[in-house]
């Protein structure tokens, strides 16, 4: 039984993927080298994040010893953001 090109060529609608992601926490690489790691609240068509309970890291690894700065609520502009990390558990 083949399977029906159209069904593997159907992607997930972004809508959904963003709300899957809902305050999930995130970490967001940013082009100058922090690391911001918070909830995630929403985000708009210029691709800016909003993080709640948001901490900055200089140098972030998992086993950094690094103590964060506190940031509360954050927006992240688009343009600087290089990854974002999604924790599904």
């Amino acid at each position: 039984m083949a399977n029906d090109p159209e069904e593997e060529n159907v992607k997930p609608d972004p809508r959904q993927t963003l709300s899957k992601w809902l305050s999930r926490s995130m970490r967001i690489k940013m082009s100058d080298g922090r690391t911001l790691v918070g909830q995630f609240l929403c985000t708009d068509q210029a691709r800016n994040v909003i993080l709640g309970s948001a901490q900055e890291y200089l140098n972030y690894s998992e086993n950094s010893q690094d103590e964060p700065r506190m940031l509360g609520l954050a927006m992240v502009p688009g343009k600087y953001i290089v990854s974002m990390q999604v924790d599904m558990d």
